[in-house]
This record gives C-alpha cells, sequence and structure tokens, in this order.
C-alpha cells in the first residue's frame, strides 16, 4: 500500500463512519452469523489491499474485530503512538468505540459488521506501517531524495494473533525498528516530554555577558539550573572563586566553577559548538531554544530513523551532514569515523543511497560548471595569472589544451578547465567514488585546517574527508596488496590511477537534525539546508 493510499485510510474512515451507522438498519444478518460476515469480508477487500487481504488470509477470513474490548485495546495502544513523536488523534482514536456500537447495533447487519471489520484492520495495518516504515513519503517534501526504500513485510500471522490477544503494544514494538538510535531517540523523546511537562527550562537573557570559567556573574545560578536539566552536574567547586583570605572558601551561587564549565563543555560537544566552556551569544542561542521545539525536533528525526533504518546492510559508510561525521560500520562490528566538510546551504550535499565502487589516486579535478561561474571564472577575470598558480589547464570540448591568453574571459565559450594532479589539486591525493546522479563524491583536501573548524558547511556539495588515505586502506581490505606503504608509493608515484573495490560498499549520504552521541545522549544539530519545517508540517497533517 502507497504512503497515499494508507493516508488516505484515515479519510476513508471518517466518511464512512455515519455510513455505517445507517447501514446498522439495512438488511439482517445471516442466521450462521460469521460466516455470511467472513463472506462480505472477502468482498468488501479491495484488490489493491494486499496487506488487508494477507492478513485476512493469516486469520482464515474470521472476523478480526466483533469485541469491544479489543477495540478498546487498540484505542489504548493508539495512545502510545506519541512516545513514536506521532499524533495519536490522526488515528481518530475516540471514534473508534462508537463505531464498533453502531455496528453492533441491537439488530446489526451484516454488512455493517464486514465494512466496520475491514475498516478497522486496515486502520491498524496503517499504523503498523507507519511505525515501521513511516509516515511521510519524503519523495514528497524533497525533490532530490534519491534512497530507494522498501516496505518492511509485516507478519500477519503475528498481528493475528497480537489482536485475538489485544497485544497491540506487542505489535507495534514488532513493527518499531530495533536500532539502537531509534530506542535513543524515543528515550530522549519520552526526557524532553518530561521536561516540558515540568515547566521547560529557564532562558538566559540573550544580551548577556560573556562568561568564563572562573567568573563571578548574576547569570551563573540560572545557567546552572538551566545547565542541570540535561547535563550531569558536579557538585559546585568551592576553590574555583575563592577568596584567598576567608578562612574557610565557600562556592559563592554566583560562581562560575570548573564543575559547571565541565558540564557546559559536554552541552556545546551535544550541540556542535565549540567546546570551551565559555558562554558567549551561539551557547547561550542553543541554551534557549525551547524545550517545545527541541522536542519537535526529535519527532522529525525518528520519522527521518523510519525512512532509513528498514533493511539497513550489516556493514555500510554512513555520511552524516548536518553533524560534519562519516561513520564506516565495517564488517565484524568495528566503526571507523572521520571529521568531514560537507556542502554549504546554497550548494548542498545531496541526500542517497549508492555503494563505493572505485577510486582515483592522484586525479585531476575538472571545475564543475557552478564552480566555474561563480568562483573561477571572477577569479581570473581579477587576476590572469590565477590558473596558472593553481595548476589549471584550459581545454577545448574535445580535450585538447588551449592558450587562456587568447581567451577573451569575459566570454570563454564553451571551455572545460582542469586542474592537474598534485599535493595541491582541490581532491587531494584520491577521490573516492560512486554511481550518482549529482556528480558527488568523497575525496581528500590540501586544505587540513578545515576539519578543525566546528561548523564546516563549506564544501560545493562533494564532501572532503579526514585521514581519506586511511579510509581508503580500509575500503580496499586487501593488506597484502594495499597497505599504507602500498598506498604511500602510489600517491608519491604522482600519476593518476583508477582503483576498483574488490567489493562494493553500501554508501548513505543522510540528513539528521538529532542524533544519539557515542555515549547515548542527544546531539542536536543546526537545520543546515533548512529541511526540519517541512517534515515537521507534512509530519503532523492529519
Amino acid at each position: 500500500m502507497s504512503v497515499h493510499a494508507r493516508a488516505s485510510v484515515l479519510i476513508a474512515l471518517s466518511l464512512w463512519l455515519p455510513w455505517a451507522a445507517h447501514a446498522a438498519g439495512s438488511g439482517p444478518v445471516a442466521a450462521d452469523g460469521d460466516a455470511a460476515i467472513a463472506a462480505l469480508i472477502a468482498r468488501a477487500v479491495s484488490a489493491r489491499d494486499a496487506d488487508v487481504q494477507a492478513f485476512y488470509a493469516a486469520r482464515g477470513m474470521r472476523p478480526a474485530w466483533g469485541d469491544d474490548r479489543t477495540v478498546d485495546a487498540l484505542v489504548a495502544a493508539i495512545a502510545t503512538l506519541d512516545g513514536d513523536g506521532l499524533v495519536p488523534g490522526d488515528y481518530r482514536p475516540r471514534t473508534l468505540l462508537g463505531a464498533y456500537r453502531n455496528a453492533h447495533a441491537a439488530t446489526p447487519r451484516a454488512e455493517a459488521l464486514a465494512q466496520f471489520d475491514v475498516q478497522l484492520s486496515r486502520l491498524l495495518i496503517t499504523v503498523l506501517h507507519h511505525l515501521a516504515f513511516g509516515k511521510v513519503d519524503p519523495a514528497a517534501i524533497d525533490p532530490d531524495w534519491e534512497l530507494p526504500r522498501a516496505a518492511p513485510p509485516l507478519d500477519f500471522a503475528a498481528v493475528s494473533q497480537a489482536v485475538d490477544g489485544r497485544q497491540f503494544e506487542t505489535a507495534f514494538a514488532v513493527a518499531r525498528p530495533t536500532h539502537a538510535l531509534y530506542a535513543g531517540l524515543r528515550a530522549g523523546l519520552a526526557r524532553y516530554r518530561d521536561l516540558e511537562r515540568r515547566g521547560g527550562w529557564p532562558a538566559l537573557s540573550r544580551q548577556g555577558a560573556t562568561l568564563h570559567p572562573g567568573d563571578r556573574h548574576a547569570d551563573v545560578p540560572l545557567l546552572r539550573a538551566r545547565v542541570a536539566l540535561v547535563e550531569d552536574l558536579a557538585e559546585p567547586s568551592p576553590d574555583t572563586c575563592a577568596d584567598p583570605a576567608a578562612a574557610t572558601p565557600m562556592p559563592a551561587p554566583d560562581c562560575y566553577d570548573e564543575g559547571l564549565a565541565a558540564a557546559v563543555r559536554r552541552f556545546q560537544r551535544h550541540h556542535l559548538l565549540k567546546a570551551d566552556g565559555v558562554v558567549g551569544a551561539n551557547t547561550r542561542a542553543a541554551l534557549n531554544v525551547p524545550v517545545a521545539a527541541r522536542i519537535n525536533q526529535i519527532r522529525i528525526n525518528l520519522e527521518r530513523a523510519r525512512w532509513l533504518l528498514p533493511g539497513l546492510p550489516e556493514s555500510f559508510v554512513l555520511v552524516d551532514v548536518p553533524g560534519y561525521q562519516l561513520s564506516y560500520f565495517r564488517p565484524g562490528g568495528d566503526i571507523w569515523r572521520a571529521r568531514i566538510v560537507v556542502g554549504r546551504p546554497t550548494r548542498p550535499t545531496p541526500t542517497l543511497r549508492s555503494a563505493i565502487t572505485h577510486l582515483t589516486f592522484n586525479p585531476t579535478w575538472t571545475v564543475p560548471p557552478t564552480i566555474l561561474r561563480e568562483d573561477v571564472l571572477p577569479k581570473v577575470r581579477k587576476d590572469a595569472g590565477y590558473l596558472a598558480q593553481e595548476n589549471i589547464a584550459v581545454l577545448d570540448a574535445s580535450g585538447a589544451r588551449l592558450d587562456p591568453r587568447g581567451i577573451d574571459w569575459s566570454r570563454p565559450g564553451n571551455l572545460i578547465l582542469r586542474q592537474d594532479a598534485g599535493p595541491h589539486n582541490a581532491l587531494g591525493r584520491v577521490a573516492i567514488r560512486f554511481p550518482n546522479t549529482h556528480t558527488v563524491y568523497l575525496h581528500d583536501t590540501p586544505a587540513q585546517e578545515l576539519f578543525e573548524r566546528d561548523q564546516r558547511a563549506l564544501s560545493s556539495g562533494c564532501v572532503r574527508v579526514e585521514h581519506a588515505l586511511e579510509f581508503v586502506r580500509l575500503l580496499l581490505d586487501d593488506e597484502t596488496r594495499w597497505n599504507a606503504d602500498a598506498i604511500a608509493a602510489v600517491v608519491a608515484e604522482g600519476s593518476t590511477r583508477e582503483v576498483d573495490l574488490a567489493r562494493r560498499v553500501p554508501l548513505i549520504l543522510y540528513y539528521w537534525t538529532v542524533q544519539t552521541d557515542a555515549d547515548g545522549a542527544l546531539s542536536f544539530r543546526p537545520d543546515l539546508y533548512r529541511r526540519d519545517t517541512a517534515l515537521l508540517a507534512a509530519l503532523d497533517r492529519s
């Protein structure tokens, strides 16, 4: 069933309810009761409702919803969906018991009973699909979505048993992703919802002074109260701001002591800020994001997890774009991680799923059209020596070299600019290739200093990888032919060389604005490409 078809189930159910009340008086139930209803169920199930057909086939066409306690148990289970970031009211649980009573009126009609049974089964399957696969169709809100998805199969025998046993929470638990990331996001959502119920957190003055460890300031008690809600906080250190003349140093309430500074540094790491303990404008802004906004951010990323996690391979490379991190989940369970530079907001790194197929050692770099038009040509027009300084050759459409001095750079025409291989090449010493329609790739870079920045959305869409040659050694996975010394020798040789991987390595470029860190804490990231708003609106649309 498509996402749009599943969403239409909710509308169809609301439209059907008044009809069911009318149909309850339209004809007598056959003497053999359930058998007549079973026959009507078979007719009521649309040929396009493959999942509903499979559900009833698994239970021998028996009606599923002939007991109000079963309906009541489903209503109670639907109320728990807020723990997955879904909106229980979207499934209209309050209408279900009324619909049951209408269908099972004093003089019930088989048609109404069958119709109610099928509609409620379809609703249950919709809920299970939303938990397993996501409520929103990502392609509907992201025109550049390039991750193939296949709905995970449901165990309809188990679903049937859950209905008969009124064990809907168990069925929901089986449907939702079992990955630790999903569990961590659910736990974080529960924690932040509890914070919201308790009143959220205090806000610091936006125009407050910059606070350094060791300072004494009136904002410190409020800072301590705010940070303590989300980070472990040690007891105040009595000697940080102590008066040396005091006989017994005591921790002052307005002292920004080292225990608080350590908690602030953890908070900064969990929000991709410079972890220096200094509470400046950026840290204040992160501290003052309302708890309701953080709850929505977690809900958004639970949906993104449902899009991605079904069918995730055991070994793969994950590029976490807003988190500026590449993780290689290697065969055997080891994880290799590296910092990355990703596309700036005006030239975003795409979301896609592919597989790394080959590498290029000592690559040349053909300047892409956008970079040529917006970056390189203005520099050439300003400085005639720019091309020579950057070892960039000018080629015609056939690949023949041209003399840049003979070109009218105000109207250069159909030219190709190609940077020669070498240590200063924009791609560094290796490019890591994978099929995609965006012409992006992973690569080394001569600008290694960029990895030291906290915010690294700086590229034109491709992904620069720190320690790229070490990453390549792991991808090649052949310590006999491709150990570190062999790779260094190929690089030192200087000639461009293509090398195929013996085994294609799955690759996912993904967009998370909340993740779980290695310590299990939630890590909030900036919405680099402004994608959260559209997803939240779609997620909240009933």
